[in-house]
């Protein structure tokens, strides 16, 4: 059937804003995979769908597709409900380091595969990178062995999942189609479908440090999403929380690593505890071990409380190679040469700090990357002492930057007292969980 198929009229229907057939997105996917399909013709249809969107039901299909152009791990063995959690990226955001090991002392099984950092967003896989020796290249039987055997797994994604994807994003990327809503979704969603997730929770960022902007772009994504999980039987709830400043304190790799080990103390920043007990209360929920959300949270909190969630990451820690030594004492963590402290210049209440501009200056300091093949530094960043609607008093600190280039540091400094805003009224912090969006 697909020889009677051409891509020219494939274009020509999206531009049209017609519907696609599924053998039409079958013979798209196939010739992307194939290399039939050249680039100047898929860019065509890029632009195309951003301009034009896709249905609910196109959505899915090449969701659907685009998971089963590479390997769909088979992870039934570990147990009924495969849980997978994903954030569509913002600053200072470790929730999956604190809940993956906190939702397996609950007794659901983790199995999570995570990316590295590009741009102002860290990685999870570089965080963790920062403890001596942890081991995030594991094989697909090492990586469900050790599931099964100690509840939870944290590993780099394999090329061989949804390679499509990594195709088509290299060229929206370069043709202005990223911000495309239902090629998000389809990216997303296939990689979670491929990685053997049968339940998807969403932590859908947004705010000036995240990739959505607005409450109502983050709404339509997060209801494609979910539409996506609905027409492709996988149960997948998304949550909007806000990135208008970042999450918790700490930016930076292993700053951030510090901040969840307190975190899983029950000793962390009161936003990223809220954060991850609602996001595994769901989870919870989702996996039929507790019946509310309330419920959930309070069975979540006692594992902080008890220190059972610490235990479980040092487990995983020790399991995948990491020294263990640092997680119970991470004064051990390499520091930063330079340690800047940013003074309130005058009195009254944190106005913004921007957490696009903070993750963007991590970046300046090393912490971030341009491209997949740049070396970071694991020990740089910065650590807020103050967040919006806090009141300060002149000389107060607000902030120290970690640097270990005194040039960066400096400048970094100047760009960050620049982009602290203050006001002489009572400020109210951002909400945090914006909203919940299921099926």
């Amino acid at each position: 059937m697909s020889k009677r198929l051409r891509m020219v009229d494939i274009i020509a229907h999206k531009k049209d804003g017609k519907e696609h057939l599924e053998e039409e997105i079958k013979f798209l996917v196939d010739g992307v995979k194939n290399k039939t399909i050249p680039d100047y013709q898929l860019s065509a249809w890029l632009m195309a769908v951003n301009i034009q969107g896709m249905s609910k039901k196109e959505s899915a299909i090449l969701t659907h597709e685009i998971a089963k152009s590479g390997e769909i791990l088979d992870l039934s063995a570990i147990g009924d409900y495969i849980i997978d959690k994903h954030s569509t990226g913002g600053v200072g955001d470790k929730t999956t380091i604190i809940l993956i090991p906190l939702l397996a002392a609950a007794g659901v099984p983790v199995a999570k595969l995570s990316g590295r950092g590009l741009g102002h967003t860290g990685g999870t896989i570089d965080k963790l990178e920062s403890i001596p020796g942890f081991n995030t290249a594991l094989n697909i039987d090492d990586f469900i062995t050790t599931v099964k055997t100690h509840k939870c797994a944290i590993a780099s994604q394999t090329s061989n999942l949804a390679p499509v994807d990594g195709i088509l994003y290299a060229l929206r990327d370069v043709t202005a189609t990223v911000a495309s809503i239902p090629l998000i979704a389809s990216s997303v969603i296939s990689k979670k479908i491929a990685s053997g997730a049968n339940v998807i929770v969403l932590d859908v960022k947004c705010g000036n440090g995240a990739f959505m902007k607005s409450v109502d772009d983050a709404r339509v994504l997060s209801q494609t999403m979910v539409d996506i999980g609905q027409y492709l039987n996988r149960s997948i709830v998304s949550v909007i929380t806000g990135m208008e400043q970042p999450l918790g304190n700490a930016v930076g790799n292993n700053l951030e690593v510090i901040e969840s080990i307190e975190t899983l103390k029950n000793k962390g920043p009161k936003d990223l505890t809220e954060l991850c007990l609602y996001l595994g209360a769901i989870s919870l929920v989702k996996a039929n071990k507790v019946t509310t959300i309330r419920e959930g949270k309070d069975v979540l909190a006692e594992l902080l409380n008890n220190g059972k969630a610490f235990e479980q990451f040092k487990v995983m820690v020790k399991n995948q190679g990491g020294d263990v030594s640092y997680i119970d004492n991470p004064d051990k963590f390499p520091a930063s040469k330079y340690k800047l402290k940013l003074n309130a210049s005058k009195n009254g209440f944190i106005q913004e700090i921007n957490a696009m501009e903070v993750g963007k200056l991590c970046k300046i300091l090393g912490a971030g990357r341009e491209t997949k093949e740049d070396p970071i530094d694991h020990a740089v960043g910065i650590v807020l002492n103050k967040k919006i609607g806090d009141e300060v008093e002149v000389n107060d600190l607000i902030a120290t930057i970690h640097a270990n280039a005194k040039e960066e540091g400096e400048a970094t400094l100047e760009l960050f007292s620049q982009s602290v805003i203050y006001s002489e009224f009572k400020i109210t912090a951002p909400e945090l969980i914006i909203d919940t969006i299921d099926h």
